[in-house]
């Protein structure tokens, strides 16, 4: 029997909606391949009883199972909606797929604020939108109980100097302030047997693109875009630097796995290449397709991973080139500090502009006056990866194929050890038990704020609070009675069809209320019924009948008995 907080492990609910793990359809980017990858990882490796989604609605629930089945899992799978995110229990943790879930605290106001814990992870944290939502997740109902993953020591690192930053400003405006979310660091892991190197793919690719057997590929896996991700030509300068140095033996090759967001990228790479790095085998692979990642991964060489850019935060793509046993060559850059080790790889030194001469950038980017790229390329062109030592990296790498697989050896050891998911999931169940323990320990003690009454929750109060002195009243009266009119109209489901709020996907109740709304009034003659009679003769809940009641009135249908 799994534990719901007081042992070793506990299980957490996953928040599902397609966007968060579904590249195929979604598009490719680094929080969707990680979330892909996590529930596969958390499918095979959880110690759990069930696997339950908190999603919006039927279809996502759907695609959850359907996940759920192409992974085998054959433990019962079931769902709860978030209207009702109680449904969760006994399970006591939800896993949320960002840092913001702002959110769903104010959601979880409705129940108590230790009704159940949330555990939110870091992905960029360089958006405007993730920036915000940090500060407002202070200022939520957040509780300490909470949780935010951060993959890497220099994400713990920006994200405890933000909330630092939100604290101070909290304190001066309104004095204490509730204590933070935990900020564990654990990495995002990798299904490591996902990435064994296919060799025939691999001697097929080199066999397509004209590698000779001395020659040297390089490879980079990556969304191709020089403002969001890396900026290609200084590694273009020191792979030329690199070549010239290595006159005489074979042919460095640079295997540029990826896609393009729009012409203009596509034009700085391959520009770029052609006039920095003419001696250089330039070779553009379509990353969209999972064969020819593959086939690059067992083709390379090296792996090179030159981040410039504070978009990455973790960089899970040289984990997948450790996993392959690819050496790796990296910028020593965020997460790359914390997993790329010397006896795997190479980090080169980066160095990037101080506080004084980027404040102006943040202020332009949170005021809207620049955009994400301006923001992320202007930063980038202050950043710099040592030239020298990344020349030097590669032509030591080159010329030395036993240090290679020496180092391809250790890297994949090294992602077996600490990166397979069958390592990190333990982390997160760890980290859901404590979580769950300190909620329980809140109610044991009653030091849990209570529950927001309904409709009372600041940031989204009932409409019909908010709005109420727009109309001259609210209603329907409890207390007075109501009738069917008789009036000459089409018939209720005619007149919805008509209005057409399918259009929207919501309606604010079934057709079938209404008419059994109609009908119980019409039954009761010209003396009509109160919402309470109404409800009793049609079988109905004395709110639904209420808002049938609204409508009705609206269109002709019913009226006020005299």
């Amino acid at each position: 029997m799994q534990d719901q907080g007081h042992g070793r492990t506990a299980n957490a609910a996953i928040w599902y909606a397609p966007d968060g793990y579904d590249p195929k359809s979604k598009g490719i980017n680094g929080r969707r391949v990680a979330g892909e990858s996590f529930l596969r990882g958390f499918f095979a490796h959880a110690e759990a009883e069930e696997f339950v989604c908190l999603t919006h609605g039927s279809g996502d629930e759907a695609h959850f199972r359907e996940f759920a089945a192409r992974a085998g899992v054959t433990r019962p799978v079931r769902g709860a909606r978030l209207e009702r995110p109680v449904d969760i229990a006994p399970l006591s943790v939800v896993s949320f797929p960002s840092p913001n879930f702002a959110i769903e605290c104010w959601r979880r106001a409705m129940s108590g604020g230790a009704a159940w814990a949330i555990c939110g992870i870091t992905h960029t944290t360089a958006t405007s939108a993730v920036m915000q939502g940090l500060f407002d997740l202070r200022a939520a109902p957040q509780m300490p109980w909470d949780a935010v993953i951060c993959t890497s020591r220099a994400v713990h690192a920006s994200v405890s100097g933000q909330m630092e930053l939100t604290d101070a400003h909290l304190s001066a405006r309104f004095g204490a302030v509730p204590p933070r979310p935990l900020l564990p660091v654990i990495p995002l892991g990798v299904n490591s047997g996902d990435f064994t190197p296919d060799p025939a793919a691999g001697q097929a690719l080199r066999k397509r693109l004209g590698l000779g057997p001395e020659d040297v590929a390089c490879a980079i896996i990556a969304r191709l875009t020089p403002h969001e991700k890396f900026d290609p030509l200084p590694v273009y300068l020191a792979l030329a630097e690199a070549q010239r140095q290595l006159v005489g033996t074979g042919r460095l090759h640079l295997f540029l796995c990826g896609q393009f967001r729009d012409k203009a990228a596509h034009a700085v790479f391959a520009n770029g290449a052609a006039a920095l790095m003419p001696e250089v085998g330039f070779h553009l692979l379509d990353g969209g397709d999972a064969a020819e990642r593959r086939a690059t991964l067992s083709g390379a060489d090296i792996f090179l991973f030159p981040i410039d850019n504070v978009q990455e935060t973790f960089g899970l793509a040289p984990i997948e080139a450790m996993a392959a046993g690819l050496p790796v060559i990296v910028s020593d850059w965020d997460g790359m500090k914390d997993t790329v080790t010397p006896d795997c790889g190479i980090r080169i030194p980066t160095e990037a502009a101080r506080a004084d001469l980027t404040a102006h950038l943040g202020s332009r980017y949170f005021g809207g006056t620049d955009n994400y790229a301006q923001y992320l390329g202007q930063l980038s062109a202050m950043t710099r990866i040592e030239l020298g030592p990344l020349t030097a990296a590669v032509v030591a790498l080159a010329r030395d194929p036993v240090l290679r697989r020496q180092m391809g050896a250790a890297g994949r050891a090294r992602v077996r050890a600490f990166y397979d998911w069958s390592v990190v999931i333990p982390q997160y169940q760890a980290l859901w038990a404590e979580q769950a323990a300190m909620a329980a320990a809140a109610l044991a003690a009653d030091s849990a704020p209570p529950a927001y009454r309904p409709g009372a929750l600041p940031p989204g109060p009932a409409p019909g609070l908010f709005f109420a002195d727009y109309p001259s009243r609210t209603g329907p009266d409890p207390a007075r009675r109501y009738r069917a009119t008789g009036a000459d109209l089409p018939a209720v489901a005619q007149m919805l069809l008509l209005r057409d709020y399918a259009a929207t996907r919501r309606q604010f109740d079934s057709a079938e209320t209404v008419q059994r709304t109609l009908d119980a009034l019409a039954s009761a003659g010209r003396a009509g019924l109160t919402v309470a009679g109404a409800a009793k003769a049609g079988g109905l809940g004395q709110r639904a009948v209420a808002r049938a009641l609204l409508w009705l009135m609206k269109y002709g249908y019913a009226g006020e008995a005299e």
